[in-house]
This record gives structure tokens, C-alpha cells and sequence, in this order.
């Protein structure tokens, strides 16, 4: 047994739990917030057998896509007689981050 532990954007949050509901996997989805950039992310939980999990990161694959955005490195500057204004600066984020643990026991109750 594995657990599938996948950090995704929260815009394909929902079409992923779709995906693998639809695929008759058990998940469950949790509001996470990252460092980089302080934005929420949604964090999906998935208990399956080993022979699954390249089935379910198929699935992330297809349903996460990375992002880019155009952010302000730091706030403007302003000193009496100067002023400066930095150049925003593009970043790529969203897609996923999968880790896949060993599980050493599951029961469903």
C-alpha cells in the first residue's frame, strides 16, 4: 500500500479529485498554504495499491498545469529625491509536487 500526497494549485484541485474519483480512487483533499508566494494550495491524499500509483500521477499529469505570473520582487523604493520602481519578475508556479510513502498499515472502518 502507498500513499500518494500531491501539493496542486487549488484552480486544478477540483478537476483532480474529479479525475481520480471518476477512477474509482479513494482521496481526500486539504487546504495547504506554501511559503513561495504565500498562496493557498490544496493538498490531495490518495491511499492506493503499488500497482496504482503510476495510474494516479498519469492522472495529476494530465490535470495539473504550471502557471507563470508576473510579481513585484520588492516593494517600490522611495527616498527623498530618488524614486525606484522595480521591474516585476515572471514566475512559474502551480503544477504539482507528488511524494509517494510506503504505508505500513491501512483499514477501512
Amino acid at each position: 500500500m502507498k500513499l500518494v500526497v500531491a501539493i496542486v494549485h487549488p484552480e486544478d484541485a477540483g478537476a483532480l479529485v474529479d479525475a481520480l474519483t471518476d477512477k474509482d480512487f479513494r482521496v481526500t483533499r486539504l487546504h495547504s498554504q506554501g511559503g513561495f508566494l504565500k498562496q493557498s494550495h490544496a493538498t490531495i491524499l490518495a491511499g492506493v495499491e503499488e500497482a496504482q500509483v503510476d495510474d494516479v500521477i498519469a492522472t495529476i499529469r494530465e490535470t495539473c498545469h504550471a502557471r507563470s505570473q508576473f510579481i513585484n520582487p520588492m516593494p517600490p523604493i522611495m527616498e527623498p529625491g530618488e524614486f525606484y520602481m522595480p521591474y516585476p519578475v515572471e514566475v512559474t508556479f502551480g503544477g504539482a509536487t507528488v511524494f509517494v510513502m510506503d504505508v505500513a498499515r491501512y483499514e477501512r472502518i
